[in-house]
């Protein structure tokens, strides 16, 4: 008996999952897409066996429907679906990185004979459309449901089993505390990071310096504020009600930051970065999560024509994959610093040993 599945938003999550199911035995993926134009890139990239510019016909036959689609269309999405005759026993799901709105939303809706569970995969890439689609993208990071007490037991179990082919770690969470954890992690981290730059932004006006000495390290730290602007405007307005405690909190953090710099309290300074420092300590590392990970070596490089190339080539030769090269700095007097950057730890490790081997000294 095959499975007809189908996926409102065909871009960097839903594509993602077309890829992870399309193939698998008794699987078909529908893609729903609201334009020709993305419909023909979808199409293009074969991540689906057919694309659909109706919204009836990609559900009509679903056995489950993925929702895909930015956080502040979800609901539209849900009440549309709720208007058209399901498939008898049809899933409902969506990937929004905030759960309790949807989850009141659908509780609210007459599903007649389907059932709606809340999903979170908790995974990203910093490109984005379906072009970034990839079938490792969810592999040891961690999915996110949140079924509600009175949805059947075996369609969570349905679920459950297809997103297998993700290689996720399936968690159940309650969505109020699912938006309060990923509030805290991942929401409150994007808004720091762009109040900071553009504080720094606002200096660069008057003295240009600024930008200049910010390369590196600060853009590193910060680079999350390079988000998209539109996805993040709807994040945030959903999850107000968890995000404002967190801001107040983190502004009585920031306070106490000033109170002991006024007061010149070195022994409070160095306990704030001890208890940081012990804590992060026990934080998993190298797990996908909603903030992607980078896998970045640095190098020195002497001011050598062709030394650049020929790392390169070098990478290349050995079939390492450069996802990015940057020197940070290059002087006649001073050897130039490389930063390259690598999808995964693999390729990361792998091009650590050649370098070294070269007689590179490489630095993480």
């Amino acid at each position: 008996m095959t499975m007809h599945i189908s996926i409102f938003g065909v871009g960097l999550i839903g594509g993602s999952l077309a890829l992870c199911f399309k193939g698998k035995p008794g699987i078909t993926v529908t893609g729903y897409a609201h334009t020709q134009e993305y419909a023909d890139q979808v199409t293009a990239k074969s991540v689906v066996d057919k694309v659909t510019l109706s919204v009836e016909e990609a559900a009509q036959d679903a056995d489950v429907i993925f929702l895909c689609v930015p956080v502040g269309s979800l609901e539209t999405y849900i009440k549309r679906l709720s208007e058209l005759p399901l498939k008898p026993g049809c899933i409902i799901t969506d990937v929004g990185s905030t759960k309790a709105s949807i989850a009141e939303c659908a509780a609210q809706l007459t599903l007649k004979e389907a059932c709606f569970i809340g999903g979170h995969p908790m995974a990203g890439s910093e490109r984005s459309g379906v072009g970034a689609a990839s079938t490792v993208l969810f592999e040891n990071a961690y999915y996110v449901l949140t079924p509600p007490d009175q949805v059947p037991q075996e369609k969570l179990d349905t679920l459950v089993e297809l997103l297998a082919h993700t290689r996720a770690h399936i968690v159940k969470v309650e969505p109020r505390l699912h938006d309060e954890i990923v509030g805290a992690i991942s929401h409150l981290p994007h808004v720091i990071a762009v109040a900071l730059v553009n504080q720094i932004s606002s200096y660069n006006e008057e003295n240009p310096l600024y930008r200049t000495l910010a390369a590196g390290g600060f853009r590193d730290i910060t680079r999350i504020a390079s988000s998209d602007p539109v996805v993040w405007r709807d994040i945030l307005l959903n999850n107000r009600n968890v995000m404002l405690p967190l801001l107040r909190d983190w502004n009585e953090g920031i306070q106490r930051f000033m109170d002991m710099l006024e007061n010149q309290d070195g022994p409070a300074i160095e306990e704030a970065f001890r208890r940081a420092g012990e804590f992060r300590s026990v934080l998993p590392e190298r797990r996908k999560g909603m903030i992607v990970s980078r896998y970045d070596l640095y190098l020195d490089v002497p001011d050598h024509p062709g030394i650049i190339g020929r790392i390169a080539t070098d990478l290349g030769t050995n079939r390492i994959n450069l996802s990015n090269m940057q020197i940070i700095e290059s002087r006649e007097d001073v050897p130039g610093v490389m930063r390259l950057s690598f999808r995964n730890e693999m390729e990361q490790e792998r091009a650590k040993e050649l370098l070294i081997s070269q007689g590179h000294s490489v630095y993480q």
